[in-house]
């Protein structure tokens, strides 16, 4: 079985790929099908008609990436489609170059993810089929299909049981010094301890300014303080998250995770996650999941998840939403 605490490192940079088709020495390629089964029951306690049952099968996401390492220098470059309604609709999810230099530090410029959120890219690192704050875009830091990506350089540092991570840029779309909007350049920091054995803790702070759409928040300049941990004990791995968002003309936010992971046997694993987070329209949302992951093959597994939320507090006081879900992801 893999190292749970090694693939949680895998998924936010800090090691390399752990899989990939060689084309050469130079050169490998990896990346992920992914398609899900949906069903939600949603109850909306302030309409007369009040129950919305929806069921939708389709394909998530398709993801292709190329590697490619000459020397000192590694370079990616991620295309994929998250919307197959639109057969042509292709994108450049990240694009990058890095230099590492002999003292452990790197550095990378071109369009790459957050080092924040304990929920990692992509569906392939996930533990469930839904994030721990569904849709909401300004908790979802890791999640690069919502817009969590920086355009800019980011400077690394690791040594022995810590890594560093300072990224400055914009998010897609932004403008630096921009005279309507006046515009700064955002920052994220970010600072991981692994120095206690199957222990990995990240901390980190992010600015996004106006007109950046990468968090969310059109109107709000944002500070975003995160910390997350994971614990891996033997079959069991726990984790957490605690999230605060200080925004300069609305009120302060504040979400939370706590996960508990454990592995059956070697095909099969079971997740129970709890999290809760707060909204600018005044309400909080609980959410409660359970999945169990199964690996049919050595590149094929799926998720089966049952999940339920509930809205406290706004206008949505007393909504709740019910889901299954079931998942297949092809890896290569």
């Amino acid at each position: 079985m893999k190292n749970k605490i090694l693939a949680l490192l895998a998924t936010i940079g800090m090691v390399s790929s752990v899989s990939a088709v060689e084309i050469n020495e130079n050169i490998s390629i990896n990346g992920f099908i992914d398609a899900s089964y949906v069903n939600s029951d949603f109850t909306d306690k302030s309409a007369s008609a009040n129950n919305n049952d929806v069921s939708n099968s389709q394909i998530d996401e398709v993801e292709l990436n190329f590697i490619v390492n000459a020397g000192n220098v590694d370079g990616e470059l991620h295309i994929d489609s998250t919307d197959l309604s639109n057969d042509t609709e292709l994108e450049i999810e990240q694009v990058h170059f890095t230099y590492s230099f002999e003292n452990g530090a790197s550095l990378k410029v071109g369009r790459f993810g957050s080092a924040l959120g304990f929920e990692r890219e992509d569906p392939a690192g996930l533990y469930t089929h839904s994030r721990a704050y569904s849709n909401s875009i300004e908790y979802n830091r890791g999640d690069v299909d919502s817009g969590a990506v920086f355009e800019g350089f980011n400077i690394g540092y690791a040594v022995d049981s810590f890594a560093l991570s300072l990224a400055v840029g914009n998010g897609i779309g932004a403008t630096e010094e921009d005279n309507s909007q006046e515009d700064d350049y955002d920052y994220e920091l970010a600072i991981t301890y692994t120095g206690i054995e199957n222990l990995s803790v990240t901390a980190g702070y992010a600015t996004q300014n106006t007109s950046d759409p990468k968090v969310g928040a059109a109107n709000d300049d944002e500070d975003f303080y995160s910390i997350n941990a994971a614990y891996s004990l033997g079959k069991l791995l726990l984790g957490g998250e605690y999230t605060s968002i200080e925004e300069d003309n609305s009120q302060d936010l504040s979400a939370y995770m706590l996960l508990a992971n454990y592995s059956i046997n070697d095909k099969l694993n079971a997740t129970l996650r709890y999290s809760e987070w707060e909204t600018t329209a005044g309400s909080q949302t609980d959410k409660v999941t359970f999945a169990a992951g199964y690996s049919i093959t050595s590149s094929l597994g799926a998720i089966v998840e049952l999940s339920t939320e509930e809205v406290s507090g706004g206008t949505n006081a007393g909504d709740e939403t019910d889901s299954l879900a079931v998942e297949l992801t092809y890896t290569f």
